[in-house]
């Protein structure tokens, strides 16, 4: 068995006061708490959960990497399918889940170099930590262009531009359903001071239907749904009177994702560049997350009223919108500044690493469907 790296004191309190926490809310509740409300809690308690405490959670010294964060490549190559869009909308861009702000950075200054800046860059997070991030290293990186970026705390009533989120649904808390064959919903109960897996009858009528929908083919089958997934589309299409949403993550379509040898889901934690299969590990400082059903992704924005532009893998998206091209503008004779993106490369576009599992999906309204990323390779058809 792997030993994980040890928390500190500190953290191991802040641990502490958040498993409380869900442990009088447990109580309160009767005993039973679903998943989903565990995983909040988890990610987002305020100044308790992953998302919400002082932890660093990106980078080397954190807990994962992002795309973003293993090249500058990645950003600017997503700039330049923005930069299509960018002229058909009232030229403002949304980025929800902003992580350090590399990414926007990135963007930015291809954008820049395009010329084709945003009239406004605006960033949706809930975390007041990579807030703080963000908001330093953008100053650092980019003063002249610092004014053009805000952070909302809520959407507006009415969206006109370009969308963009990166890992954003699969950090959204998830159901968790027992199919046995028929679905349970499965929550968290206690057992003394410990947490512990507990079965209930679904009571909501929509994760009911949603369940009932999906046939594991399998007798004792464990897996996710997020109607949180299904929301966050409808919202955005609701607000959206022009424009484009573009969402990068890792899943599948939902003939993968509840494939009869997946039985046992997709929900892992992330600490300290270790996967944890035990939810329950140090709430607070861990990350939780559970892969995208692309399916019901889709089926949430064309149910609102989105045009489906496209849906392929993360590299040939990538590739279609020209990282290689990228690639090729930095001199091989500079090792030390070639070698890491030529590296970060393989890792994006491999589909052995991130290029095949991370998918990019695209949704529009009122703008060209003819976009460059999804030119080659699209997988539609698949979901």
């Amino acid at each position: 068995m792997t030993t994980l790296p040890a928390a500190s004191a500190d953290a191991l309190a802040i641990s502490q006061r958040l498993v409380h926490a869900i442990q009088a809310e447990i109580r309160q509740r009767g005993g039973w708490m679903p998943f989903s409300r565990y995983m909040e809690l988890a990610l987002y308690a305020p100044g308790l959960g992953y998302y919400a405490a002082g932890s660093r959670k990106l980078g080397a010294a954190g807990d994962f990497t992002t795309a973003p964060e293993m090249s500058a490549l990645f950003g600017r190559a997503l700039a330049r399918q923005l930069a299509e869009l960018l002229p058909q909308t009232a030229n403002i861009l949304y980025e929800f889940g902003a992580g350090t702000g590399k990414l926007a950075i990135d963007i930015l200054s291809e954008l820049q170099a395009l010329n084709a800046l945003p009239e406004r860059y605006c960033i949706v997070d809930l975390s007041p930590d990579l807030i703080e991030r963000q908001q330093h290293n953008i100053r650092q990186a980019l003063p002249h262009l610092a004014e053009r970026v805000q952070w909302l705390d809520q959407l507006p009533e009415q969206l006109d531009g370009v969308i963009i989120g990166n890992e954003v649904l699969d950090a959204m808390p998830c159901e968790l359903i027992h199919w046995t064959p028929e679905p349970q919903q499965r929550g968290v109960a206690l057992d003394g001071e410990h947490f512990v897996w507990a079965d209930r009858a679904i009571e909501d009528p929509q994760l009911l239907q949603l369940a009932q929908a999906i046939e594991p083919r399998h007798n004792d089958y464990l897996s996710e749904i997020s109607p949180a997934n299904i929301g966050f589309i409808h919202t955005l299409a609701q607000k959206l009177a022009r424009g484009a949403v573009l969402l990068l993550d890792y899943g599948f379509p939902a003939a993968e994702y509840y494939h009869p040898q997946r039985h046992m889901g997709t929900l892992i934690g992330h600490y300290r560049h270790h996967t944890v299969d035990d939810p329950f590990f140090l709430p607070g400082l861990m990350d939780l997350t559970c892969h995208v059903d692309f399916s019901a992704a889709a089926q949430a924005g064309i149910d609102a009223g989105l045009d489906l532009i496209g849906y392929t893998t993360q590299a040939q998206f990538l590739i279609n919108a020209g990282i290689t091209q990228l690639l090729e503008q930095l001199d091989p004779a500079d090792a030390a500044a070639y070698l890491p993106h030529a590296a970060a490369i393989q890792k994006l576009l491999s589909p052995s690493e991130m290029g095949e599992l991370f998918k990019a999906i695209g949704f529009g309204k009122g703008v060209s469907i003819d976009w460059s990323g999804f030119l080659r390779g699209d997988r539609c058809y698949t979901l």
